[in-house]
């Protein structure tokens, strides 16, 4: 076993890691700051996945040798026109947003739990109950609302 080949291999592939990494760095930033800061930002499940695939996709073009720099630069192009023709078409059609997008949901109000959802949503009392904790509150008696969002995150209403 060639022990040495797992450390390192030869100059080129670090020099090519190099500069297509910097440039496929230099392109997804230039398209992100073109396509608008709702591009990365994290408001339900399809942007989380757009988020992961652009990650994913540099990671394949920094690292993979059989994929260019301009058919990784197409795929991020692909990647963030897709996700703003979504938001677009989105913010113009509610079934369509429906379609796309999750709801947010209540889980407790006025100190006592939603069984329905909580089940519905797959979240256990122990998460709502340390959801609360991070918010300031003691227990359930202690909230007007807990709300999972659409980004999978769960806000908490304190009774003052």
């Amino acid at each position: 076993m060639n022990w040495s080949g797992m450390f390192f291999q030869d100059w080129e592939g670090v020099v090519r890691t190099l500069i297509v990494g910097l440039l496929a760095y230099a392109t997804l930033v230039m398209f992100l700051r073109v396509s608008g800061k709702r591009t990365l930002a994290k408001l339900n499940a399809f942007d989380l996945v757009i988020t992961v695939a652009l990650g994913s996709t540099l990671s394949a073009i920094v690292l993979q040798e059989s994929v260019a720099l301009a058919e990784g630069a197409a795929a991020l192009a692909l990647l963030i026109i897709a996700q703003y023709a979504v938001t677009f078409i989105s913010v113009r059609s509610t079934e369509f947003a429906a379609a796309v997008r999750s709801e947010p949901a209540l889980l407790a109000k006025d100190g006592r739990l939603c069984d329905v959802a909580m089940r519905r949503e797959r979240i256990t009392r122990a998460e709502i109950l340390s959801a609360i904790r991070s918010g300031g509150g003691h227990g359930v008696v202690d909230v007007v609302t807990v709300i999972l969002e659409s980004d999978g995150s769960i806000s908490i209403s304190l009774k003052r």
